[in-house]
């Protein structure tokens, strides 16, 4: 999966504030990632974000 910083990701499932969209701040064995409604940042796993990721939305 070519995901690069800056691009945002629509998810499967929403956040709890009713975004599925995330922005990629770090890239590596785990991601970064910055809801687009709200500004809650989480660290993910590689393998659960390439699961859950429904869309890549290129910058």
């Amino acid at each position: 999966m070519d995901i690069n910083v800056g691009d945002r990701v629509k998810m499967k499932k929403q956040h709890p504030c009713g975004s599925k969209e995330w922005e990629v701040l770090r890239i590596g064995a785990d991601f970064r990632l910055k809801c687009s409604g709200c500004g809650h940042q989480i660290m993910i796993p590689r393998p659960q974000l390439e699961k859950n990721v429904k869309e890549i939305v290129k910058l």
